[in-house]
């Protein structure tokens, strides 16, 4: 029994089946995506995208394969295309089933004739298998499969040229083609030795994909196609066709390979089957020994943040710390004076470096505090001494113990997007996320250091986490409306009641106490938390956007000024424990199970990038997120540790929370004793104008008023 279930009756409806999309990853940077009914909306849609050097961009080479069924001299095209305001062919028509796993398989119906496909992108190759199976047929039956290439980069769009190479050069059981000098070979095999192939170039023109049109980019594009197959099949028999950039040595070796790698895929029975289905997706090993993660399918590579944010959740909540060891390993090599490479440098994102801490917190458990210590030491305490001397002008720790980062017309955290080419939420100055992860960093660095005999380093800064601790309660925290504020210059006290407090509640190593941790619950609860994870923006806030509308522009202005985001909701969660410990068991479950009907929408079997601030929700941004599945995983985690469930190797003692002395001022780690709290999302439907929420047990509900910056 799958998690996944589709209506029959509906595949044939396009407002149904366009809005579902599948994924499958080679786990080494190439991917298939499409619409469950292989109609392509977006550019970033193929049948075969796959890196072509050592860089982490993607080319779409194989874009879409038509499958014509003939019989008695008439054509029946099953494939569905978009031309400029129309469809066509209309294959969807003669689809009768669509399944998910083990892989994606699409059944049609023609009359008396029964076709099967089922597609499977083959692991650790850039090749994709499609397998066609004639279940039923009353007379003879020919197959013909026509190939569209398009041989470009997943961001840009192709158009017909002259350059373009047309021609197919025979191999064993098919053909190569290349359409363009410095991309790789594409071999078309099939399985069956009797298959003939046609070479009839030709252009075909004005393919539309209506996802990026609503985004406001061009959205036409024109594909070669080189030719086609053509077989006979009979009733029963299946026949494989191989796309990949190796030549496979045989038909015997196409069906043996095909086999043996269905053999080997997972059912996605449940829906943590399917979010542990998902994680394995992204983690990404390229040539030359570097392992890395994508940050979200289809468009985006590698980012730093991300990767850091998501490890836990990702690989650690399955037991897969090599992976994690790899990635970590790979951005350290990489390091230079103490600042992570590319988008993990603090130069372009303030707070990357001090995700770096909070993932090897996890991984402390997996390999214990020596063998990380021996393995990172170096690397953080280096990080630190960067963040001392300052990043290029614009990130730098001042004499009170904060992090500052400001940069003209640059946003250097998460919130991060920009209008007009002024950034949408700057955040200038010293950002609450940013003074939590970087006390969680020096306190954790200073424990170790401790245990590990290090002196000279918990001499040098042992007086630090405590400067860090007054300054930021002096600057953040707002006595009367009993919360953080978002971030502190020398003009303003922002008060936007935003997602970003929660990190200041949730690390291991929080500078709250108790009742202020549960005072910035109690806000977060009324403005933020919702089924979908926290609003970045309260919607009471005059800067409140909750559409996400399908242009660019307006996207860029709700995603942090309204939108919801799914990886705060882990350290929401976290922060609820560590107050309510087992009676907000119940709560923790609820949440994680409310996300079940999302695998089933947007991307099949994975969680989208952010979702709209008003109901209901609509799922928003990247198809498939790993911040957004690895906070799902870590809640998982979470509830599995409360539990006593065991992890895949033994975790170091649990210590008692504790408060360092006044000898060694370091840092508080919060206690998990307080009364229980209520359900975690009860009201989703939060009007601007609604009452002040009335007291609750676990956190007191702050005064609501009007946003506004303080001067």
């Amino acid at each position: 029994m799958s998690a996944l279930t589709f209506d029959k009756n509906e595949l044939g409806n396009l407002e149904y089946s366009l809005q579902r999309e599948m994924l499958a990853t080679d786990r080494k940077g190439g991917y298939m995506s499409t619409t469950i009914v292989c109609c392509n909306t977006r550019k970033y849609h193929g049948l075969m995208v796959a890196p072509i050097d050592q860089s982490d961009e993607a080319y779409v080479l194989l874009s879409s394969l038509d499958e014509t069924i003939i019989q008695h001299d008439q054509s029946f095209n099953l494939a569905l295309h978009r031309y400029k305001g129309v469809y066509e062919p209309r294959g969807h028509k003669y689809i009768t089933d669509f399944e998910y796993t083990p892989t994606p398989t699409i059944t049609y119906r023609v009359g008396g004739v029964i076709l099967r496909k089922e597609l499977l992108w083959i692991h650790k190759r850039t090749q994709l298998m499609i397998r066609y199976t004639l279940v039923d047929a009353h007379s003879d039956t020919t197959l013909r499969l026509r190939p569209f290439f398009a041989f470009r980069n997943k961001h840009s769009l192709s158009k017909a040229n002259v350059e373009a190479n047309g021609r197919s050069y025979p191999i064993t059981g098919g053909v190569k083609c290349k359409l363009y000098e410095g991309y790789p070979w594409l071999h078309l095999q099939t399985n069956k030795k009797d298959a003939e192939f046609v070479a009839a170039p030709d252009w075909y023109y004005g393919f539309e994909y209506p996802e990026e049109i609503k985004r406001g980019y061009d959205g036409y594009e024109d594909l070669l196609t080189t030719g086609y197959f053509e077989m006979p099949i009979k009733k029963g028999e299946s026949i494989i066709f191989s796309a990949a950039t190796e030549e496979v040595a045989s038909a015997d070796a196409i069906t043996e390979m095909y086999e043996a790698s269905l053999a080997r895929r997972t059912h996605k029975i449940d829906f943590i089957s399917c979010l542990h289905h998902s994680a394995r997706q992204f983690v990404v090993r390229r040539p030359g020994g570097r392992t890395e993660m994508i940050a979200g399918y289809p468009w985006y590579g590698t980012v730093g943040r991300d990767t850091l944010i998501s490890l836990p959740g990702i690989v650690l909540e399955q037991g897969y710390k090599e992976d994690c060891l790899d990635i970590l390993d790979t951005m350290v090599s990489e390091m230079h004076n103490g600042d992570f490479a590319g988008t993990a440098s603090a130069q372009v994102a303030a707070d990357a470096p001090l995700w770096f801490f909070w993932t090897l917190q996890h991984l402390e458990k997996h390999i214990t505090a020596k063998k990380l210590w021996e393995r990172y030491g170096e690397a953080m305490k280096s990080i630190l001494e960067a963040y001392r001397r300052g990043f290029g002008g614009k990130v730098v720790l001042h004499d009170n113990g904060l992090v500052w980062a400001a940069a003209d017309n640059e946003a250097l955290t998460w919130m991060n997007t920009q209008v007009d080419g002024k950034p949408v939420a700057q955040r200038a100055g010293y950002a609450v996320e940013i003074e939590a992860l970087w006390y969680n960093a020096v306190s954790y660095t200073l424990e170790l250091a401790r245990k590990m005999k290090d002196k000279e380093f918990v001499e040098k800064w042992a007086d630090m986490p405590a400067k860090t601790k007054e300054s930021f309660l002096a600057k953040f925290w707002l006595s009367e409306e009993g919360y953080l504020a978002d971030y502190v210059n020398d003009y303003e006290v922002n008060d936007f009641r935003r997602s970003n407090m929660i990190v200041a509640c949730a690390l291991d190593y929080t500078m709250l106490d108790e009742g202020q941790i549960m005072d910035v619950l109690s806000v977060v609860r009324q403005h933020l938390v919702t089924s979908r994870g926290l609003r970045s923006l309260s919607p009471r806030n005059p800067n409140y956007e909750p559409s996400y509308a399908d242009d660019q522009r307006s996207q860029d202005l709700a995603s942090r000024n309204g939108s919801i985001w799914i990886w705060p909701l882990m350290l929401y969660v976290k922060s609820c424990f560590a107050i309510a410990g087992e009676r907000f068991l119940a709560d923790a479950e609820e949440i994680l199970a409310g996300f079940n009907e999302e695998i089933q929408t947007a991307c099949i079997g994975s969680v989208s990038e952010c979702f709209e601030g008003d109901p209901p929700f609509h799922a928003r941004g990247c198809l498939s997120q790993a911040t957004s599945v690895g906070s799902l995983l870590h809640i998982k985690m979470q509830i599995d540790e409360l539990k006593g469930v065991k992890a895949e190797k033994p975790a170091k003692s649990a210590k008692k929370p504790a408060v360092k002395k006044e000898a060694k001022p370091a840092a508080e780690k919060k206690t998990v004793k307080a009364p229980a709290k209520k359900k975690a999302e009860k009201a989703e439907k939060a009007e601007k104008a609604e009452k002040p929420a009335a007291k609750k047990s676990v956190a007191k509900a702050a005064p609501v008023k009007d946003e506004k910056k303080k001067k």
